[in-house]
């Protein structure tokens, strides 16, 4: 079974990604907020930026393309037609669908992913107005928001905001019908819910080892889908452990992986005003069988408790200035290729130097691609990545890879 992901660390084997392309464009000062954009993206640079990322990530693992798995599964009839049904479900329109109907398979997913702006009556265009008959998905990126695996099975994640629902349908789609990302099953469906109470996304859910997974109850993922998706874990899963981040209400801290990430056995990199001191975030442990959850004195008596020991890298060193503006631009989200071996953005200069301070070595990317330098099978190392531009998206390695293969972390 080709999807198998039972912690964050374990040797990465195949990854789904997205490059971002024109759906870009589609955020402007004035849709941004609509789009969940905080600021404006170069096209042009952001897609430089991720090719030379995803050229890391070859070095590792096979890369699956969003386009063009979904390319081949829409050329399939029955898969077609449920892609565009499920489509104008969000996005009600009988003349939409008849011309998505009528699109060779590369034209329907390029539609999808970038849009397709309504004709203008006479005052829009008069006005010089434009609206989107189908709108883009400038997100769709972040690839491990709207879908992730974990262990043999998947979670389709329920967006909480409708911005994003279409993403949810091609995920789905994907690890329903696509052979390269054949599972056993999806846990949680969230691409059928529309509910605004009733919402989860990957960025909150962290499988930390085949039998405990991290999950933040935070501004995108609600109490009632995060006990929605443990009941479906306990019940067809190996985990036996959840432990709750009870997050902040900042858009600073989105999703758990904006102030945590696991990049080595015992060791993690966090944001330490959320995790250390006296405004550090409640921490909930659910066991299987207990109808209680216990509050733990810290996340990392959480992880203790389930025999995941944990030694912390500070994001942005000791200073609460630092800390605050690495944490921002994702400091925290790094993605590991194995275990201690991981990808961050460059720009987080004093959470690298902390890594440092760990054992890791840092390896610039034009470096490792270029071959100037090498990292050894055994190498603690960080692979720093340029990012200015897609950071301006509001996520980092982790958000914009959706692991699909990894080996087991532990023996």
């Amino acid at each position: 079974m080709p999807v198998h992901v039972s912690s964050e660390i374990g040797r990465l084997r195949a990854v789904l990604v997205h490059a971002p392309g024109p759906e870009l464009l589609a955020v402007t000062p004035r849709t941004r907020e609509h789009f969940l954009y905080d600021d404006i993206i170069d096209s042009d640079t952001a897609q430089r930026e991720h090719r030379r990322f995803v050229a890391i990530l070859e070095r590792f693992a096979t890369v699956h393309q969003v386009r063009d798995l979904l390319a081949d599964v829409a050329g399939t009839p029955e898969v077609r037609d449920l892609l565009i049904h499920e489509t104008t479900n969000v996005v009600p329109s009988a003349p939409l669908a008849r011309e998505l109907a009528d699109l060779a398979p590369e034209a329907l997913v390029r539609t999808l992913i970038e849009g397709r702006e309504d004709r203008p009556g006479p005052l829009a265009a008069a006005l010089n107005e434009r609206g989107y008959a189908l709108p883009p998905m400038p997100n769709l990126f972040f690839t491990r928001d709207a879908a992730m695996a974990i262990n043999d099975h998947v979670m389709v994640g329920a967006m909480r905001y409708g911005a994003r629902w279409t993403e949810e349908l091609i995920m789905k789609i994907l690890f329903s019908h696509h052979p390269v990302l054949a599972n056993c099953g999806v846990l949680y469906d969230g691409s059928s819910e529309r509910r605004h109470d009733f919402t989860l996304e990957g960025g909150d859910v962290h499988p930390l080892r085949r039998d405990t997974v991290a999950i933040g109850f935070s501004e995108r993922s609600s109490a009632a889908a995060i006990d929605s998706l443990v009941e479906q874990l306990f019940r067809h899963t190996a985990i036996e452990n959840v432990i709750v981040v009870v997050m902040p209400a900042e858009q600073t801290a989105i999703h758990l992986d904006m102030i945590f990430c696991h990049l080595d056995r015992e060791l993690c990199v966090l944001y330490p005003p959320h995790f250390i001191g006296p405004e550090r975030l409640p921490i909930l442990l659910w066991r299987k069988g207990r109808a209680e959850l216990e509050q733990m004195p810290s996340i990392f008596g959480a992880l203790s408790a389930c025999g995941i020991p944990m030694e912390a890298v500070l994001c942005g060193g000791s200073r609460r200035v630092v800390q605050d503006r690495e944490q921002w631009a994702s400091g925290c989200n790094c993605l590991a290729l194995r275990p201690g071996l991981v990808v961050s953005y460059a720009r987080n200069e004093a959470t690298i130097r902390e890594m440092e301070t760990t054992g890791f070595r840092v390896v610039t990317g034009a470096d490792f691609l270029s071959g100037a330098t090498r990292v050894g099978d055994d190498d603690r190392a960080v692979i720093a990545v340029e990012g200015g531009e897609l950071v301006r998206g509001g996520g980092g390695p982790r958000c914009m890879t959706c692991p699909v293969t990894r080996d087991e972390a532990w023996s």
